[in-house]
């Protein structure tokens, strides 16, 4: 499990494809700080496994249908990641409850910059659209965020300075894709009262 407080960003310094699926290798001094073979790291909100930590980069394979669900597929030797490792018991849950099981992607729509924050709209998948509320909790490549704005075709979040800075959400243009985690909640409260 995870909390969507991005701990830093990392850069991708290998892909090795094979039988569809890949192995990257990913640079994050921080996350790898206490890092082992068996451990989970979420890149850019993907629950991956670590095989392998040596110095500053840790391994991790990634299977056809996170490639294919999610916008890993889509990275090359030097894209940037966010980073979280996975959230230990004694820890402060500051951002809210994040898998790492991705949902589905989005395209960024618009991009408006303001004085203290940045609004940015993105596409919002149909299936999805149910589980975005207005105020509720989203995770998107990996960051935890508030919804401020929603229709049946997209949402808005607004991103302080520091998140500007320190996730990929501060270099991403219109048109890019990213990754989209819905509340699990509302997903579980969506199960229970359809079996009513």
């Amino acid at each position: 499990m995870f909390t969507g407080i991005i701990e830093e960003k990392g850069d991708v310094v290998a892909i090795e494809h094979a039988g569809g699926g890949a192995r990257l290798s990913v640079r994050g001094p921080l996350v790898t700080s206490d890092a082992a073979h068996g451990d989970s790291i979420a890149v850019s909100g993907v629950c991956l496994t670590v095989v392998t930590v040596e110095d500053d980069v840790f391994t991790v394979d990634v299977m056809k249908e996170s490639l294919d669900r999610s916008s890993l597929g889509a990275l090359a030797e030097g894209s940037a990641v966010n980073l979280e490792r996975a959230v230990r018991a004694d820890q402060r849950l500051g951002g809210h409850i994040v898998q790492g099981h991705v949902d589905g992607t989005a395209v960024l729509l618009s991009r408006e910059p303001g004085d203290n924050w940045d609004n940015l709209r993105f596409s919002l998948p149909e299936a999805l659209a149910r589980y975005v509320a207005e105020k509720g909790s989203i995770a998107i490549d990996g960051i935890s965020l508030t919804v401020t704005t929603v229709d049946d075709e997209s949402f808005g979040v607004s991103l302080i300075p520091t998140t500007l800075k320190l996730t990929t959400l501060g270099d991403r243009r219109v048109g890019d894709m990213v990754n989209l985690e819905v509340d699990v909640i509302a997903k579980y409260v969506e199960r229970l009262v359809a079996r009513q």
